[in-house]
């Protein structure tokens, strides 16, 4: 039988490639970790590691185990989950979701699952979805709402992250002029066009778009100002301070001093889903969930674009 212990060890031991530190961040010994690793090999009857002067390296077998003991851990967070829900009052449903497609979609889908299952205390946490995914895989969040930039999406059929994705809405990215800009008035934009342009950013995602965009078309991106905060990107916009790129759902409510741009297609946006965990049934998650899906089609035509 293969000791959860260890292989939590060797986990630490490929996350930090020694000894010395994996022991360090352990709060062991390095002769603790090495006799772990040792007698993890030992119940294999292969090895794990490759050890070398230069530190340690993972085997074919020791990935196939690192590999497994995201599950393994997702699996025992879940137990436990569900363990401590026997003796509760109530069901308990976690939601993790990034501030901008939750503040447009969230609050009428939570006032009718909640009037549709009272019996449920909903918690909802404010994450983005470099986190959210993991909280969603480990069991500390039932589902998530996420979202991908223009590229690969976070999750992908079959792939081995334990999680689903089902697809909810595009989001268009706009330019957000001041009102008295010479191309305020235009019915879309290249971006190339705003080579000279200052730039407010109001994520880091925008920036690392807007970064390969300006390398690609040949022009220093000059950013003098950057949030986290698309509102608060605007109102520097009516400042005069720059330009910025904003998402459809950051637009409302109006900012005034400002004008709004469509980008020229083929125009970038951001990609919402749900993600659920892919072997866990969740009834509870499910139908929060379904009712996402069809507030979205009830908002979008079914067209799932704004």
């Amino acid at each position: 039988m293969i000791d959860v212990r260890r292989l939590a060890v060797l986990r630490t031991v490929a996350e930090h490639g020694s000894f010395n530190r994996a022991a360090a961040a352990l709060l062991l010994t390095p002769s603790a970790v090495s006799q772990q690793i040792a007698a993890l090999e030992r119940g294999l009857g292969t090895a794990v590691v490759e050890r070398s002067t230069r530190g340690v390296r993972l085997t074919e077998a020791g990935r196939l185990l690192v590999e497994a003991v995201g599950a393994i851990d997702a699996e025992l967070s879940n137990a436990r989950e569900r363990i401590a829900r026997l003796g509760a009052d109530r069901a308990r449903l976690t939601l993790a979701t990034f501030t901008s497609g939750g503040r447009h979609l969230l609050p009428a889908v939570l006032a009718r699952f909640a009037a549709e299952h009272p019996e449920v205390e909903l918690h909802i946490v404010e994450r983005e979805p470099e986190d959210s995914l993991p909280m969603v895989r480990e069991g500390v969040a039932d589902l998530a709402l996420a979202y991908g930039f223009d590229g690969p999406l976070p999750v992908l059929p079959g792939d081995r992250s334990g999680l689903d994705w089902t697809p909810l809405m595009d989001d268009p990215l706009s330019v957000v002029l001041p009102a008295g800009h010479p191309l305020a008035g235009r019915e879309a934009l290249d971006l190339a066009e705003l080579a000279q342009e200052r730039w407010v950013l109001g994520c880091l995602k925008t920036e690392a778009f807007l970064r390969r965009y300006a390398e690609l078309a040949g022009f220093e991106l000059r950013v003098v100002g950057a949030t986290t905060d698309y509102f608060f990107a605007r109102s520097l916009v009516a400042a005069g301070v720059g330009v910025s790129l904003v998402p459809y759902v950051a637009l409302e409510p109006a900012q005034p001093g400002t004008s709004v741009v469509p980008v020229q297609p083929p125009r970038p946006a951001r990609h919402f889903g749900v993600v659920l965990p892919r072997r866990r049934p969740r009834p509870y998650a499910e139908a929060l969930a379904g009712l996402l899906r069809a507030h979205v089609a009830e908002r979008t035509g079914g067209s799932g674009t704004p």
